[in-house]
C-alpha cells in the first residue's frame, strides 16, 4: 500500500521549558545525538513510507537542518523523501491553529501524490514500530481510520487521550483526559490511550477535515477524534501486538514514551543507559539513524536546563540528573558504537 506521511512537529513544548527555549521539542537531542524526531522517522523509513512531510513550525531552524542533512540519504536528486513544511508553504502565512489545521492546509500533498493511505503520527516519542502491521490491520477491518493505542495503567489514564472500544477494537468513544477513563474490555486495569499516531482512508480524512475547517475545529485529539464514533468506521490499533525485529529479551515490550515533561525526558534517557536498557538504540534490525553534525547543547547546558534550581552539590549526588544523565548518555552511546563494530567484525 502506498502511505503518505505527514509528522506533526510544530508543537512549542512550553512544559519542556527551558530545553524549547531555541528548539522545537522533536528537534531536542536525546542520548547524545539522536533528536526526538529521528524515532518517527526512522519507523516510516524502515517500515517503507514514503514520501514523508514534518509539518513544522515553532522554531524550526534546528529541526529543518537535522532533517536535510541527517536524513538526506533518503532523498534523490529530483524529489526529496522527508521534506519540511513550514506554513508559508501551505499558501498561508498565519502560524497553523493545531494539528488538523496543520494537514488541512496541506491537503493538497494528499492529490499530488494519491495515496492509498495517510499515515499522520506524532513526532515527539520515542519507540519502534512497524508502520506496515498497522496498515494491514486497517485494510482487514475495512477501516476508514485507525488510531494506534498503547496500554497504560488505569490510575494514569486520565492524562491522554483514552479509546473506549468493543471487545474486538472497535471504537466507541474517544475521550480526552477523562476523569473516569473508560478501561480496556479484555483488561479492566488498563485503558487504551492514544499514541498520536493515525491512519486514514485519504478521502474520508480530506472530508473530515473539510467539515471540522466549516465550524472553526483545529485539533485531532480534541475535534476530530470524539466524533469519529458516529460517523466513520474507527478502530484502534494495539500497539503490544506490533512485532518489530532485533528486539532483545530484556528490552521492555512495546516500549512507547511520551516525551512532554522535563521528567518523561530525563526518565527516557536513563531507560537506555546500561548493559540492559528498557529500550536498546543499538537494533541493527531496526536502526534509528543518528544526527550528522553536533548538538547545540553541551553536557553542561542540558545540565542546566533539566534542573535549573538544583545545586552542584546535587549533580554529584543524582549521577542520573542533569550533567550525570549527559555524560552517561554519551558513555552508552560510545558502548553501542563499540557493540556494532564488533559485531560487524565478527560477521566479516
Amino acid at each position: 500500500m502506498k502511505i503518505l506521511a505527514m509528522v506533526m512537529a510544530g508543537g512549542n513544548g512550553t512544559r519542556l521549558h527551558p530545553l524549547t527555549a531555541e528548539h522545537t521539542k522533536p528537534a531536542l537531542v536525546f542520548a547524545a545525538d539522536y533528536r526526538i524526531i529521528d524515532f518517527v522517522l526512522g519507523n516510516l523509513v524502515n517500515s517503507g513510507t514514503f514520501p514523508i512531510y514534518v509539518l513544522a513550525q515553532y522554531k524550526p531552524r534546528s529541526l529543518v537542518e537535522h532533517v536535510r542533512t541527517a536524513w538526506a540519504p533518503w532523498s534523490t536528486d529530483w524529489a526529496p523523501a522527508i521534506s519540511v513544511v513550514l506554513p508559508e508553504s501551505g499558501g498561508a502565512s498565519e502560524p497553523y491553529k493545531g494539528t488538523a489545521d496543520a494537514v488541512y492546509r496541506n491537503l493538497h500533498l494528499i492529490e499530488r501524490h494519491k495515496p492509498d493511505l495517510v499515515a499522520v503520527f506524532a513526532a515527539d516519542h520515542v519507540y519502534r514500530m512497524d508502520v506496515r502491521q498497522m496498515a494491514s490491520f486497517h485494510r482487514e477491518r475495512a477501516a476508514e481510520v485507525t488510531i494506534a493505542a498503547v496500554r497504560v495503567p488505569i490510575a494514569q489514564a486520565s492524562a491522554f487521550g483514552i479509546m473506549a472500544t468493543s471487545p474486538v477494537g472497535e471504537l466507541r468513544e474517544f475521550q480526552e483526559k477523562p476523569e473516569q477513563p473508560s478501561p480496556i474490555p479484555a483488561d479492566p486495569s488498563h485503558a487504551y490511550a492514544s499514541m498520536g499516531n493515525y491512519l486514514f482512508n485519504p478521502q474520508v480524512l480530506v472530508e473530515l477535515l473539510e467539515e471540522a475547517n466549516r465550524h472553526g475545529a483545529t485539533d485531532f485529539g480534541h475535534h476530530i477524534m470524539p466524533f469519529l464514533p458516529r460517523c466513520r468506521r474507527a478502530w484502534a490499533y494495539d500497539f503490544a501486538s506490533n512485532d518489530v525485529p532485533g528486539v532483545h529479551a530484556y528490552e521492555e515490550r512495546g516500549y512507547w514514551r511520551d516525551i512532554g515533561t522535563i521528567e518523561a525526558y530525563r526518565a527516557a534517557q536513563r531507560d537506555v543507559l546500561g548493559p540492559l536498557p528498557r529500550f536498546d538504540l543499538v537494533n541493527p534490525e531496526w536502526p534509528i539513524r543518528r544526527g550528522a553534525y553536533a548538538l547545540p547543547q553541551t553536557a553542561r547546558q542540558l545540565a542546566s536546563a533539566a534542573n535549573p534550581a538544583s545545586s552542584a552539590g546535587r549533580w554529584q549526588r543524582d549521577p542520573l540528573g542533569g550533567a550525570g544523565i549527559a555524560h552517561a548518555v554519551e558513555a552508552s552511546a560510545r558502548r553501542a558504537g563499540r557493540r556494532v563494530a564488533h559485531a560487524a567484525k565478527r560477521g566479516a
